[in-house]
């Protein structure tokens, strides 16, 4: 499932997410499963037709992402949460484990994404007029984040989502992100 708020340069994408890596790194023993929430560079297209056609949207490079993941065999423990404060291009940089993404996951992600500037920062981004409007909105829309957060974190935890695949499996990411 993908849920997507988007504003008018930067986006909050967040979907589930079940990951086996067949060359684990970073401390991954086994399946992950959880929820990965991405903040995002979106852009318009222009349209491609009369005043009324849809409009193409990107949502592109990502800038941070928290990756509120644990051990598939481990449900509700959140034992490999943790976040990447900035991108090379498209790959995600070092692994930051805090206490926060485990014990209250959902509120350290909102307190993080009530700050965008300071997400932007970490990334290198220059911030101009555009991003501080959208730092504002951003804020103001962090209790509908949280909420989208914690239902999707509840149906992980409930086996609703984030499913292994049938059969044997030795390499998978079943995701939108």
């Amino acid at each position: 499932m993908l849920q997507v708020f988007a504003f008018d340069k930067i986006g909050v994408v967040l979907s589930d997410l079940y990951f086996v890596d067949p060359n684990p790194g970073q401390g991954q023993q086994g399946p992950e499963r959880g929820v990965r929430l991405e903040v995002r560079i979106l852009s318009q297209g222009e349209l491609n037709g009369s005043i009324y056609s849809a409009r193409p949207i990107e949502v592109g490079q990502p800038v941070w992402r928290a990756d509120l993941l644990e051990a598939a065999d481990a449900p509700g423990s959140l034992n490999r949460a943790h976040h990447h404060p900035n991108f090379h291009g498209w790959e995600p940089g070092k692994r930051v484990f805090e206490r926060g993404l485990s014990s209250d996951p959902v509120h350290w992600v909102g307190e993080q994404l009530a700050n965008l500037e300071d997400l932007l920062d970490s990334a290198g981004l220059a911030q101009d007029a555009g991003l501080a409007a959208d730092a504002d909105d951003l804020r103001k829309s962090v209790p509908d984040i949280e909420r989208a957060l914690s239902g999707l974190l509840d149906r992980v935890k409930a086996g609703e989502l984030a499913n292994a695949p049938d059969g044997d499996v030795t390499s998978a990411r079943i995701s939108w992100l």
